[in-house]
């Protein structure tokens, strides 16, 4: 399965969720109810899978935390907040540096369409 079958699982999961729930929840919530419908869809995801970082011979073991990573392929960010800030998108594309991964999802569930909260990122896909 490549990273455009796999978004387009996840952007149809992400969107019956945000159908059920709507917004205004917390973050870990639809991250939680997110990584139980895709793994219903026996898709491999790692959950606050710990990142590191490495600067010449220094590694730093817990640089970051993923959200969610569906098949070791695309990374998914999730916010629950009024308005993406400019820095999100650009976070997403480091994330996606450091992993390898060619393809993320920066989900916004606080959105009344869930549509308008999902941004596409990529890293040379």
């Amino acid at each position: 399965m490549n990273e455009n079958e796999i978004s387009k699982l996840v952007v149809n999961a992400a969107f019956q969720v945000h159908k059920k729930l709507g917004p205004g929840l917390l973050e870990s919530v639809y991250e939680e109810i997110l990584y139980f419908e895709l793994t219903k869809l026996k898709l491999r995801v790692d959950r606050q899978k710990v990142i590191p970082v490495f600067w010449d011979e220094l590694k730093m073991e817990l640089a970051f935390r993923a959200d969610l990573i569906v098949e070791n392929k695309v990374i998914i960010e999730i916010k629950s907040v009024e308005a993406i800030a400019p820095v999100h998108p650009k976070q997403l594309l480091t994330y996606l540096k450091l992993t390898g991964c060619k393809l993320g999802l920066l989900i916004n569930f606080n959105q009344p369409i869930i549509k308008t909260g999902i941004t596409r990122i990529v890293n040379n896909l």
